[in-house]
């Protein structure tokens, strides 16, 4: 089968299957995996992904200087209403921490969670700036300590007993009162990894990829007062309720994925699928 969509792909159709093929067998085993299993098995199954498909982006495009920038700064834009210089911020899964250690000079303390220290060696690090080791799951944070959470591109990642265990935690490090923004994928505009060419649901290593609605439904199960969106884009971004979105993807799921997929990517639907949740303890 070849790939049914090819986005800004610099790779052959067959480099494309191969690397869809190896993604989904290493993600079938996570996704079959028992919970302590997992727990060594997903650094694992990326370290195996990248030995055996050279050509991944990842190992082969690397973002210049003011790329990198102005991905964070885009990210800053919409985090700066919620940030203040006597609060806690966390970022769980941070990537390289260039956000982080952004957002630690406007903050009173900055932590960020990960798997791995690797990313912060070398690095001159503020003295408001930790990084914190974690299982894929835990925070390893006091209860009741942190103002603002913080994650971009990380749940659709984990195993779903995973994303609800870890999202408990994060409730719990949470002050009252205080919130977690949660950055995802939307389901009806993926799937947003390889089985995007191939699939019309997420088969590679987005385990599982959300809708507002389920989403919501997850963050009021472990106890979140009150859920609601950040729509907007450059720059310009508001609060507001979920109702109208779920309200959207109840008609767009009556739909075929691929006409469904085609009408969330168009203004004004796509500001309501790009997935940016408040949680508010």
């Amino acid at each position: 089968m070849r790939p049914h969509r090819v986005y800004d792909e610099d790779r052959t159709p067959e480099q494309l299957r191969e690397h869809y093929d190896v993604e989904k067998e290493l993600a079938r085993r996570l996704r079959e995996a028992s919970r302590q299993e997992r727990r060594l098995l997903y650094s694992a199954v990326y370290d195996e992904l990248f030995h055996r498909v050279p050509h991944h982006p990842q190992l082969t495009r690397k973002a210049s200087p003011a790329e990198s920038e102005q991905a964070v700064q885009a990210q800053l834009r919409f985090l700066a209403p919620f940030l203040n210089e006597t609060m806690t911020f966390l970022e769980v899964g941070p990537g390289d921490c260039a956000l982080s250690l952004a957002v630690a000079s406007r903050v009173g303390r900055a932590y960020a969670v990960d798997v791995s220290h690797e990313i912060t060696k070398g690095l001159t690090l503020p003295a408001n700036f930790k990084l914190i080791l974690s299982d894929g799951s835990s925070i390893p944070l006091p209860a009741g300590s942190v103002d603002l959470v913080y994650s971009n591109g990380l749940m659709e990642h984990l195993h779903p007993d995973d994303a609800i265990e870890q999202l408990r935690n994060i409730y719990n490090v949470l002050a009252p009162g205080a919130r977690y923004m949660c950055c995802t994928p939307h389901r009806i505009t993926g799937p947003h990894d390889i089985s995007a060419h191939f699939d019309d649901v997420a088969s590679g290593f987005h385990l599982r990829e959300y809708s507002v609605g389920e989403l919501e439904d997850l963050f009021l199960r472990v106890g979140f007062s009150k859920v609601q969106l950040l729509l907007g884009g450059r720059g310009m971004y508001a609060i507001a309720p979920t109702r109208f979105t779920i309200h959207a993807e109840r008609l767009l799921g009556r739909l075929q994925p691929r006409t469904a997929r085609s009408l969330a990517a168009r203004l004004p639907l796509k500001l309501l699928f790009a997935l940016r949740m408040v949680g508010t303890k």
